[in-house]
């Protein structure tokens, strides 16, 4: 396994080194704007003492905010990309750093400050040669905890396409890849242990490199303006950019046998699937891989592109139950029978648009739906749960797992758990195979390609036609896992390339074809 994973780490080296360094900038960057206004902040709160306990309180709810609700607050005002991430971190750097020069300073022995000026000095030279140079120790300590703490914070900018090492490790958890993940996780480890060490010895004698450090620090932000400059000058000419979310970057039925059946590449940043759509109605990325079931279509004013070669194969939706699950509860198999074919893409696009769009719960979209049908929502019991409903994070699949707990708790006497979010499909898999979940609402595409993995010969004369990826799905994940379909719900939410409607329509795009062709005579 070592062997395999140091295997690894060869073929995809240059990948590393290139999140390394995308890490290590943007972590620079945040680190040393932080570093400026925050030193100024603290030296200001010991001149304006009013303001300290409102400044350090605001800093500190600054901290308090989880990490991937700042990007996502961010994105309608910065756009994706590096920008939102160095806001990001520069926030979450102020607090070590504005707390540790008021403490700093505030900490001078009072009699040293009197006897400078009773020298004659001035505030600006008590500062400069007596408070600075005795607190600078406590005020390098809060510039190393800033750091480790940007260096952590930075593996989540990947999921706004700002690069780093944590593009492995989302893309290896959503694929399950334990030597992906590691290979993010390790030389981010390792970044901030080897930086923590090296300012640990400059801290030692900080007094008395302080004006060595002062120049230095001028020159390294003289770099930094100018590699940002560079930056944004060199920012790819290409007429087309592509957002993919982690999963859709790794997976078999995703951007690497696309670019196979296709013949073509595009560029693509990385980011978090909820804020794909966002995205490209924002017009920060051109092309998504987005859910053909998904309200934010029509609420966005998209245009699927035609898969005209038949690359994808059908997503129909189905409940994916341990056969174990069952045989203790067979109640259960005749209630979702009750669902087949009840919810066609009309309902469940409407699902989906009164979550993302409407601001609606779930629950609420889920409860309505079954109402609509004639079924009771109200829980008949509670207590402890007889089984677990599991969900990816997805907004379809909140609705589905809602529904599901809904239509059971309505209609029997069991009681259910929701585990919500997990990240990845293979995650999902493997908890239901493994006795975590006993339910979970699942895609006979998915499951074909990611869990099934059949021959391209199979996969070529089962994809366009519904009913044999059902039928064969059905078939192999029962011999070979223990797991049960219940029949299709009724929609196929297939994977799709989206564009702006005005957009598409303006460059004549209406399938992928038209989009490869575009690509090619742009180059």
């Amino acid at each position: 396994m070592l062997a395999e994973f140091f295997s690894f780490l060869i073929e995809q080296r240059a990948e590393i080194l290139q999140q390394t360094y995308e890490h290590l900038w943007i972590t620079t960057i945040a680190l040393v704007v932080a570093t400026v206004i925050g030193i100024t902040i603290g030296i200001l709160l010991t001149r304006y003492e009013t303001a300290a306990q409102p400044m350090l309180g605001f800093v500190n709810i600054i901290q308090t905010i989880p990490s991937i609700a700042l990007l996502g607050f961010m994105l309608p005002f910065f756009g994706i990309g590096v920008l939102p991430a160095i806001i990001a971190l520069f926030l979450y750097a102020l607090l070590p750093i504005v707390r540790n020069t008021y403490t700093g300073i505030q900490g001078v022995d009072g009699t040293i400050k009197e006897a400078a000026l009773g020298m004659g000095m001035t505030d600006g030279q008590i500062l400069r040669m007596v408070e600075l140079p005795l607190a600078a120790p406590i005020i390098f300590a809060g510039v190393r905890t800033a750091m480790v703490i940007n260096i952590g914070v930075a593996t989540l900018c990947a999921l706004i396409a700002a690069g780093g090492l944590g593009e492995f490790i989302f893309r290896g958890i959503a694929v399950n890849n334990t030597y992906m993940i590691l290979a993010g996780a390790i030389p981010a480890s390792l970044l901030a242990i080897v930086l923590d060490t090296l300012l640990s010895l400059i801290q030692r004698y900080i007094q008395k490199l302080l004006k060595p450090l002062a120049v230095g620090f001028a020159i390294l932000c003289l770099v930094l303006i100018g590699q940002v400059v560079w930056s944004e000058a060199s920012e790819s000419t290409s007429s087309l950019v592509a957002g993919f979310n982690s999963e859709f970057m790794e997976r078999a039925d995703g951007y690497p046998g696309l670019q196979e059946k296709y013949g073509f590449s595009i560029e693509a940043r990385e980011m978090e699937i909820g804020l794909m759509y966002e995205a490209l109605h924002q017009k920060k990325v051109d092309v998504i891989s987005g859910f053909s079931t998904d309200g934010r279509i029509a609420a966005y004013n998209l245009r699927v592109l035609e898969d005209d070669l038949g690359y994808f194969p059908p997503y129909y939706a189905a409940p994916l139950i341990r056969q174990e699950t069952i045989a203790r509860f067979p109640e259960l198999e005749p209630l979702f029978q009750q669902l087949s074919g009840k919810i066609d893409e009309t309902a469940m696009t409407q699902m989906n648009l009164e979550v993302d769009q409407n601001k609606r719960s779930p629950r609420e979209a889920a409860t309505n739906f079954l109402n609509s049908l004639g079924f009771t929502t109200v829980a008949k019991k509670e207590g402890k749960p007889d089984l677990i409903i599991g969900s990816k994070a997805f907004t379809e699949n909140f609705v589905l797992a809602e529904l599901f707990t809904l239509l059971i708790e309505g209609q029997t006497n069991l009681t259910v758990e929701l585990k919500q979010g997990f990240g990845g499909t293979k995650l999902l898999m493997d908890a239901i195979i493994n006795d975590y979940v006993d339910i979970y609402p699942e895609y006979t595409g998915t499951v074909l390609l990611v869990l099934l993995k059949p021959s391209s010969e199979a996969i070529d004369s089962l994809s366009q036609n519904k009913d044999w990826v059902y039928n064969y799905v059905q078939n192999q994940v029962q011999q070979q896992y223990g797991l049960i379909w219940m029949p299709p719900l009724g929609f196929n939410n297939t994977t799709a390339l989206m564009m702006r409607e005005l957009q598409a329509k303006k460059l004549k795009i209406e399938s992928i074809s038209d989009l490869k062709e575009h690509l090619y005579n742009d180059r």
